[in-house]
């Protein structure tokens, strides 16, 4: 049997081996440092090595890693400057975002008698395709949603993500062509680029004065979950582990606006190490057995959510006069998160789109947790 205290170091230094791992072999990258930490995850929960009784601290520890992570996440958020700058792309983000919620609400009642609590499902959808990762793990803590359903719908989603990917960066921009007007190339931002690319580097990471900034906003971190949890404790219990995820998001987002903390390097970065963390602690958490066997219901509504939601922002975006690569890379910034902006764009042929990609997909990140279980708990009340 692992010791608990061996278990915990395992969890917060395996992370640098994946990372290192995607760094190292291109294949391995492709699959993603996400995924990797649920299967390995998977892999050491399922090996029967963990002691007996080693559920309250996974608990504990996936509540803490999320918690800490969000405010890193969103200290770098730039809000002023971003939503003047995205222009069609910020219309075509609403459209996306509207519409997915009325595809998850409606998934999620097609679905009700496959999925137990599948309002739960409908919300965290909402988060994870308006956002990304980061929204899905803080809506799973804050609807106590099951680990292995969880799992199911994550595995789900990236065996889903890449039929979607390989479909827009294909012949996506050739179909959508026929029906959405043609993107107006001006060469005004394409500089960011190369900013952009960068967005999960971490080298450098370990230099002395990037370290003692991230100490700083660590602590930072630190008092605003300590504040969260002190607020939350005047909210009836059934809502008090949304509203710490909701008080976490809203003071991380007003740190943002502090320019000291805002000018903080690699915030995001460690934000997303911390979440690499969480996913390989709720992947211990999964049982196997049930991973294995098909929920063709959970398949079906991953695949509605993503695919119905994306034709209807495509008719959203003819009427609205929007052009077939800002569709496309705010849809994939949606759908995928940030990180994938540059590729899809490079696969586009156009790499001015990437500003709109990020402005639009960390603009999820901010208000994914929000929708998400405000909608989750709007479902379970109007659905079901």
């Amino acid at each position: 049997m692992i010791p608990n205290s061996v278990l915990i170091i395992f969890y917060f230094l395996f992370p640098m081996v994946i990372l290192w791992l995607c760094d190292r072999f291109p294949l391995v990258n492709k699959i993603g440092a996400v995924i990797l930490a649920y299967l390995f995850g998977i892999l050491i929960g399922n090996s029967g090595w963990l002691a007996p009784g080693v559920k309250e601290l996974q608990d504990t520890l996936s509540g803490i890693t999320v918690s800490l992570a969000l405010p890193l996440l969103l200290f770098s958020l730039d809000v002023r400057s971003w939503l003047h700058s995205a222009g069609k792309a910020i219309l075509s983000m609403l459209g996306a975002t509207i519409l997915v919620v009325f595809v998850a609400g409606l998934g999620a009642w097609i679905v009700r008698d496959g999925i137990g609590n599948s309002w739960q499902f409908g919300g965290m959808a909402i988060g994870l395709y308006t956002g990304g990762t980061p929204n899905l793990a803080a809506i799973k803590t804050a609807l106590n949603v099951d680990s292995t359903m969880f799992i199911m719908m994550h595995t789900y989603d990236a065996v889903n993500g890449i039929i979607y990917l390989l479909f827009v960066m294909s012949v996506g921009q050739r179909i959508f062509n026929k029906v959405l007007t043609r993107y107006d190339f001006s060469g005004l931002v394409a500089t960011a680029s190369s900013e952009a690319e960068d967005i999960h580097s971490y080298a450098g990471i370990f230099k002395r004065e990037i370290v003692l900034g991230l100490l700083v906003a660590t602590g930072l971190s630190l008092v605003i979950l300590g504040l969260s949890f002190g607020l939350a404790q005047l909210i009836p219990g059934e809502y008090s582990t949304a509203a710490i995820m909701l008080l976490i998001t809203s003071l991380g987002i007003a740190a943002s606006f502090i320019q000291r903390i805002r000018s903080i390097a690699m915030t995001f970065q460690f934000g997303m190490y911390i979440i690499l963390i969480f996913s390989l602690i709720v992947g211990s958490m999964a049982n196997l057995e049930q991973l294995v066997n098909i929920n063709w219901s959970m398949m079906f509504f991953v695949n509605f959510v993503v695919f119905g939601t994306m034709f209807l922002h495509a008719g959203f975006c003819r009427i609205f006069n929007i052009d077939t690569d800002t569709f496309l890379i705010t849809s994939v910034s949606a759908v995928c998160s940030p990180p994938f902006v540059p590729v899809v764009a490079k696969a586009l042929n156009n790499k001015e789109i990437i500003l709109s990609g990020l402005t639009t997909g960390i603009i999820g990140y901010a208000i994914g947790n929000y929708l998400g279980i405000a909608f989750a708990y709007i479902f379970r009340q109007l659905l079901f």
